[in-house]
């Protein structure tokens, strides 16, 4: 296959499969001038040729009599010149129209459709007519029986068939600020609708895991399942490998209630979907509701200066801290209801210095589902970017956009704050397993912040001592991504079904596991596990954990640091993905994230004398 380029017209050498190809007519014409005579017209040429004739012969003989040379000659060449120009015009005309194709997805575009459909893939409950995941099913409708009306819903966070809320709502979170920012790309792309149902499907659930209609909760559900949570497994050692379909013992919830990081970032969630739905305005309500309850219940009411406790530890996704979950929901609750008490709590200098990684660390600049140091600058500078509240929030904001732009900068090859492998991967948990879900978030806050420079007129970024244009920021986030779809040293596209070279042994139960085997205990399911055939059934869209930090990769479905996808890290793709789509000319939408801020009120100028 040639070479393929993307939209900026650089070179992109990724396989891409069922692509729409295709040209326009080489032959266009106009069929009104190919029309023949009618017979009437004939006639009346015939009847008219001798009098033509006689007129056409006298005007020549008055032409010669009258002629002047040299007028004639520059007639003649001026004609000339506009026969030729009209000629050159026609000539490029027919050759632009024999070669415009088609328009063609470009491979960001692609690969958006995929990893959109990665979520299809990880839902409970009872699913819908058009889920379009053949191999899927209805699963767990039981889960939490006995907690409030139950926790039928939701997404598995990975191959694990678990529900975990910190991390779902970290990823629903994550896309609707992408949707917030980038609604027209989302709807040139033909994915807007679909997006917000990812949405809605996440929050309507999250709207479940806690009593949304009261007016003061003392819990929240953080969890339903385990990774080896059945009866039989606790004397498997541990090891369960069964379909969601086929699961059939008890999954009941499991309550918390001090848990203020995973509070606060459901309040986030929450929020920020608050808007996207605005138009449904019931709905939009709803959420922001549930958000006041929880980021209430989080900070007990006492923001800065809270004193309770942390989040309780649990096996996978434990918080190192809430701080920066103070921050980054409250802005979301700023965002989605306009009260200044919010902009008040996340601009005290006093919340921010709880958070350490405000001001260093080897995390800073590292966004994930626990770290949102990053995200909550981004997110607070776009409020001095674009609103410009001036004094008393001036001197917190600036300090915020100062803190982004050191990280964006930290990503720039040459900045010793990460580092690469051979093939280009930035390094952003140092090494550590499951780089992945990392890097697309940090190439989502590059594109974005890109973006409102772009929008606010300034050209460069001062990094250091050098000035870089705009543009670097996105030629970072965009060779990040491309590692991930395949430019790099396995020449391998760890987004599942990108390309013809992926994956084949994700760590996934439902995806190893043939879709026509209804029931089966954890013992007899282990036998697909341990399969050294390629998964039955192929999930698409799903983002990998990653290489190792020598561009190294196992094909081990039994390697979940290597093959096993997650929510958190797909929602970072999307998120990148959409960023980065240069279909669209509108760039990011200015207003909508901020359509439930009032006017700040002036101060009234004193009475006069």
């Amino acid at each position: 296959m040639p070479e393929r380029s993307n939209i900026r017209c650089r070179n992109f050498d990724i396989t891409i499969e069922n692509e729409e190809q295709g040209t326009e007519n080489a032959h266009y014409y106009d069929r009104a001038a190919y029309q023949s005579p009618s017979e009437e017209e004939v006639k009346q040429g015939w009847l008219l040729r001798p009098a033509m004739d006689m007129e056409i012969n006298t005007r020549k003989k008055k032409r010669c009599v009258n002629i002047n040379p040299p007028v004639f000659i520059r007639t003649l060449v001026v004609v000339a010149i506009l026969a030729g120009f009209a000629a050159l015009v026609a000539f490029l005309v027919a050759r632009r129209n024999r070669q415009r194709p088609l328009p063609v997805q470009d491979n960001y575009t692609v690969a958006l459709h995929r990893a959109l459909m990665f979520f299809n893939a990880q839902r409970s409950g009872k699913l819908s007519a058009n889920n379009n995941v053949s191999w899927r099913g209805d699963s767990c409708l039981d889960d939490g029986k006995g907690y409030l009306k139950g926790l039928e819903g939701g997404y598995y966070d990975g191959g694990d068939m678990v529900k975990y809320n910190f991390p779902a709502s970290f990823a629903m979170t994550i896309l609707s600020w992408s949707v917030l920012e980038y609604s027209a790309k989302y709807e040139a792309a033909g994915e807007l609708n679909h997006v917000k149902d990812i949405i809605k499907w996440g929050t309507d659930y999250l709207l479940k895991t806690f009593n949304s209609s009261a007016k003061t909760i003392d819990k929240v559900a953080s969890q339903v399942g385990d990774a080896n949570d059945s009866s039989e497994a606790k004397t498997d050692n541990g090891d369960c490998w069964i379909r969601p379909e086929s699961i059939n013992y008890p999954r009941p919830a499991i309550p918390c209630s001090t848990c203020p990081a995973l509070a606060a970032e459901m309040a986030a969630a929450l929020g920020a979907a608050s808007i996207v739905f605005k138009d449904d305005i019931e709905y939009s309500k709803k959420l922001v509701h549930g958000a006041d309850l929880l980021f209430k219940f989080a900070t007990k009411g006492e923001g800065e200066h809270y004193t309770g406790g942390s989040d309780l530890s649990s096996k996978f996704y434990n918080s190192t801290g809430f701080w920066d979950e103070f921050v980054w929901g409250g802005a979301w609750m700023y965002f989605a209801t306009g009260n200044s008490s919010y902009i008040d709590l996340v601009t005290d200098p006093g919340l921010a210095k709880h958070a350490e990684a405000f001001w260093g660390g080897p995390n800073r600049g590292v966004l994930s589902w626990d770290n949102k140091h990053a995200g909550a600058q981004l997110l607070l500078s776009r409020v001095r970017m674009f609103l410009d509240f001036g004094y008393p929030y001036e001197e917190m904001l600036r300090t915020f956009q100062e803190q982004i732009t050191e990280i964006v900068c930290s990503y720039l090859p040459g900045f010793n704050n990460f580092n690469r492998t051979k093939g280009g991967l930035i390094e952003l948990n140092h090494g550590k397993p499951k780089p992945l879900q990392y890097v697309v978030n940090a190439a989502f806050l590059a594109a974005l912040y890109a973006d409102y420079l772009e929008a606010t007129m300034t050209p460069a970024l001062k990094c250091g001592a050098k000035f870089y244009p705009i543009e670097t920021f996105r030629d970072i986030a965009k060779s990040q991504i491309n590692y991930i779809l395949g430019r790099n040293p396995q020449r391998l596209s760890y987004v599942v079904g990108f390309s013809d070279h992926f994956p084949k042994y994700v760590y996934h139960k439902g995806a190893s596991i043939p879709s026509y085997i209804k029931h089966q205990s954890c013992r007899e399911g282990l036998k697909w596990k341990e399969s050294k055939k390629p998964n039955p059934n192929t999930i698409v869209g799903a983002m990998v954990a990653g290489p190792d930090k020598y561009d190294g990769f196992q094909e081990n479905r039994s390697d979940y640091n290597f093959t096993e996808p997650t929510i958190a890290g797909n929602a970072g793709l999307v998120a990148a993905l959409v960023a980065l789509l240069e279909g669209s000319k509108t760039g990011i939408d200015k207003n909508t994230i901020f359509y439930a801020i009032p006017p700040l009120s002036t101060p009234q100028p004193p009475p006069p004398p």
